[in-house]
């Protein structure tokens, strides 16, 4: 009964974001990580992480460049 009801439950956009987010810090609920691989398509997640890890190492970059001297 779990496992029909967690599969009928959709996921909106600020999940999936704060689903990745929390999985990347390695903070991800048991309950969620479930959740998250009872959905239907894997895509919104796989996108949200590339634009994390972009947006994380241009973060870094640009973060370096401010404290190394020219």
């Amino acid at each position: 009964m779990d496992n029909e009801k967690a599969k009928q439950e959709k996921v909106g956009m600020a999940d999936v974001v704060k689903s990745v987010f929390a999985a990347m810090f390695g903070v991800q609920s048991d309950k969620n990580r479930q959740r998250d691989f009872q959905q239907a398509s894997m895509v919104p997640y796989i996108i949200v992480g590339f634009v994390f890890v972009a947006v994380f190492v241009l973060g870094l970059m640009g973060l370096v460049s401010l404290i190394t001297p020219n």
